[in-house]
């Protein structure tokens, strides 16, 4: 129904309501462009609606980089149809279907009216039928041209907007005892020090989920160290002892994900990449609020599937539906399945026992680096078969780890964290992949892009989850094209690693995007020197979305540093150039901080990573130099850029890692350590 999703008005604005949420990506921004262009109005009539359940239409989540494909999408249609009813009702009113439109005002030779005039006139309650044809690109005034973010203004200034920043009336401030390891339980607690504090309001245990009310944040942090301090838990050394050797003996669930051709005889080449676990280590840690009044219950959260989270919540509570409402408000990058639904939970555990007032539930950063779910850590065992001449006549990819979806919501188990921990627990399922028509999970990205005379893709999915793994940036086309990128770069041997790479593309859009990037960055014209190397990385993103290339840079001397990353993008139809840089270049050091620092350390039972310390990204100082070109296509269909950069940024760093210091490094990240353990 079109009114879901647009209302024009009187005092000439539009409100547009969208599926997909601002998770600092400007999606809201881009959406609005199209809605603007489609209306024939002024940018800023256009006001973006935050979800709220359940009045926004329900598009699943934000992620896989769709937000543009499908809503994108989407509101192009609604924008057209909506432009034709005002339409109809203009020319019934000034007799005349000669009509101009110019900023809402509707012109005709008998005079003018504006949607403004028409706005109660004019029924939206009508179901979209997909007749209205939507603008031709070379009618664009606001889509394909820079826009000003919608939300930096207040972002810039330090107004409230986040939902830290959230204060509703007489709410109250909780903390959560988390325990010392994954699994562990409450065996003893000693309340009353922590009840006897001024300003606790309730302390809540419920098995072994613990946490504190209070009525100032700093009384709840105080509460819950108390309670910590007098808690006593029953641990067990569950976690690997070897990852390597985890990843790769099961048990699995082995399935062929895509096989085409006949193997042809020839020198066989090996390689095994692979990355460990990684966390979202979002700047601001989680955060969520509830109230629960009476039999209804109201949440704030930051989640990337507000629809998904009610569902959650009510499987975990037993609480139907329709007595749920769930608000989207902004927070931090939110980068894949983070703690924002855990969050969010825990505050509702907590305003169950203080009925009436709003709790708000926020993460220690321990808890953000510990507790949160990991990026599954994952290895890919690559195999080719040669020709005489060194051509490529079979190709094999098989991929180990666990899966990477454990989502709430998403099945009939409300895949919490405090869900598993309370007196009747529901446990986490291990991790699940989504199919690959709809994007896969560790096998995204896994089906090579080039052509070979046979390949075939096998996953191996373990049935076993010691950490929590989840939806991570990319899910499998990090390490996917890490490994894919960083072996084709092996097997050219002499080869230059760009002509070597266009031998084997048939896409004309690709084969584009290569040469954009290696004229952009003077691939053709580079001179080695000591230590410092080249690298190329290229993909498009899940099969479906922006194609991406990339030139690294690097000076590999004490330490690995990134200098300069080039980057040729087709995003196809452009709406925000501005924007899609933005995705882009955040992607692309995002992913030179995985690459080259971050990852997930623990002991047989606890993770030992729960601090910038032990868990460093990327400084602005260590931020290289990026420079983007896009390739735009007008009239194409818009494909999502947000998750594009990651793995052939990666592969690029490897690749010039290696070109630089003559050594092949295969395990993520690129410290020291892992360089020396290649060297021997």
């Amino acid at each position: 129904m079109l009114s879901r999703w647009v209302t024009v008005h009187r005092d000439g604005t539009v409100s547009v309501r969208s599926g997909k949420v601002e998770l600092g990506q400007d999606i809201h921004t881009t959406l609005a462009q199209i809605v603007a262009e489609e209306l024939d109005v002024a940018l800023h009539r256009i006001r973006m609606i935050p979800m709220i359940t359940p009045i926004t239409p329900d598009e699943n989540l934000t992620a896989g980089s769709r937000s543009l494909e499908d809503s994108g999408t989407a509101l192009r249609q609604v924008g057209a149809e909506v432009r034709a009813c005002f339409l109809a009702a203009a020319a019934d009113r000034l007799g005349s279907p000669d009509l101009a439109i110019d900023d809402g005002v509707i012109t005709s030779a008998n005079g003018s009216t504006s949607y403004w005039e028409l706005a109660d006139l004019v029924s939206l309650d009508i179901n979209a039928t997909g007749e209205s044809k939507p603008k031709a690109p070379s009618e664009y005034r606001v889509v394909g041209s820079p826009a000003k973010r919608l939300d930096l203004p207040d972002k810039i200034s330090g107004k409230p907007r986040y939902i830290h920043d959230l204060d509703l009336p007489g709410m109250l401030y909780g903390r959560i005892v988390r325990p010392p390891s994954p699994g562990a339980t409450l065996c003893e607690l000693d309340m009353p020090a922590a009840k006897d504090l001024v300003g606790v309001v309730e302390i809540v245990q419920d098995g072994s989920f613990l946490g504190v009310v209070a009525t100032q944040e700093e009384t709840a942090i105080a509460g819950a160290e108390l309670l910590r301090s007098h808690a006593k838990w029953d641990e067990h050394a569950q976690l690997p002892e070897s990852l390597d050797e985890f990843l790769t003996t099961g048990p699995f669930d082995t399935m062929v994900i895509d096989e085409s051709g006949t193997p042809g005889p020839g020198r066989t080449a090996t390689a095994t990449y692979s990355r460990p676990y990684l966390a979202h280590a979002s700047i601001a840690p989680s955060c969520g609020i509830a109230r629960w009044d009476g039999a209804n219950l109201e949440v704030w959260s930051h989640t990337q599937g507000a629809y998904n989270l009610r569902h959650a919540i009510s499987i975990a509570l037993t609480l139907p539906e329709e007595q749920l409402v769930v608000h989207h408000v902004e927070s931090a990058g939110c980068y894949g399945h983070n703690g924002a639904d855990d969050a969010a939970f825990d505050a509702v555990l907590l305003a169950r026992a203080v009925p009436g007032q709003p709790v708000q539930v926020v993460w220690s950063r321990a808890d953000e680096l510990s507790w949160a779910p990991f990026g599954t850590a994952m290895a890919v065992r690559m195999s080719a078969s040669l020709a005489e001449d060194g051509s490529i006549v079979a190709w094999q990819h098989e991929t180990f780890g666990n899966g990477h979806i454990s989502r709430p919501g998403t099945a009939n188990e409300p895949s919490l964290l405090s869900a598993a921990y309370i007196s009747a627990p529901r446990p986490i399922p291990v991790s699940v992949d989504p199919p690959t028509a709809r994007g896969g999970g560790a096998q995204r990205n896994s089906v090579p892009l080039y052509r070979f005379a046979h390949h075939k893709v096998i996953k191996s999915r373990l049935l076993t989850m010691p950490l929590r793994t989840s939806a991570l940036r990319g899910l499998g086309a990090f390490i996917n094209v890490f490994a894919i990128e960083s072996f084709m770069d092996e097997l050219a041997g002499e080869v230059d690693p760009v002509e070597f790479r266009l031998r084997y593309l048939r896409d004309d859009r690709a084969r584009m995007t290569v040469l954009a990037a290696a004229d952009q960055a003077g691939w053709w014209e580079r001179e080695p020197a000591e230590n410092h190397g080249f690298g190329f990385g290229f993909a498009r993103y899940s099969h479906h979305g922006a194609y991406c290339a990339v030139v690294a840079e690097v000076q590999a001397e004490s330490e690995v540093r990134v200098e300069r990353l080039t980057i040729a993008v087709d995003a196809g139809q452009i709406v925000n150039p501005d924007g899609l840089r933005n995705q882009i270049e955040g992607g692309a050091i995002q992913s030179t901080s995985w690459t080259l620092k971050e990852q997930v350390r623990f002991d047989r039972t606890h993770v030992t990573s729960a601090s910038w310390e032990s868990y460093p990204i990327l400084r602005f100082s260590e931020v290289p130099e990026v420079d983007i070109t896009l390739l735009d296509q007008p009239g194409e269909p818009y494909l999502g850029a947000g998750e594009a950069a990651q793995g052939p940024t990666a592969a690029a760093i490897a690749n010039a890692l290696s070109n630089a210091i003559g050594v092949r490094v295969r395990a993520l990240p690129l410290t020291s350590e892992n360089i020396v353990n290649a060297l021997t």
